[in-house]
């Protein structure tokens, strides 16, 4: 017979909705502080086309990423590694900086 799993209990449900609200609000601060103008990514742009080593830049970030997608996708024996929850977690600390920016100030 399968076994039925017991639902959650009602904190470890309000904990969830809490950790992807924070991340949600982290994803909503990064796009506004991003498009806005003169924001994140006018300034690197900007930054990239007005310098001479602009194209170094480019290549040591795709590497940078390509080598972070490795370690974070490579087996290391163990059957709970935590580099996969590390995504989340830097998402959850964003969205309260920005929830905490927005309660402080009243704007992201």
């Amino acid at each position: 017979m399968d076994k039925q799993s017991s639902s959650d209990n009602v904190f470890s449900t309000l904990a969830a909705m809490g950790r992807v609200g924070l991340m949600l609000i982290g994803i909503v601060g990064i796009a506004v502080d991003m498009f806005q103008d003169n924001g994140w990514l006018q300034k690197l742009l900007n930054k990239i086309f007005d310098s001479s080593m602009g194209i170094v830049y480019v290549l040591v970030g795709v590497a940078v990423l390509y080598f972070l997608n490795r370690w974070m996708n490579t087996a290391d024996g163990k059957a709970s590694s935590g580099k996969g929850n590390l995504p989340l977690y830097i998402m959850m600390a964003i969205g309260a900086f920005f929830l905490f920016r927005l309660i402080t100030t009243g704007s992201f």
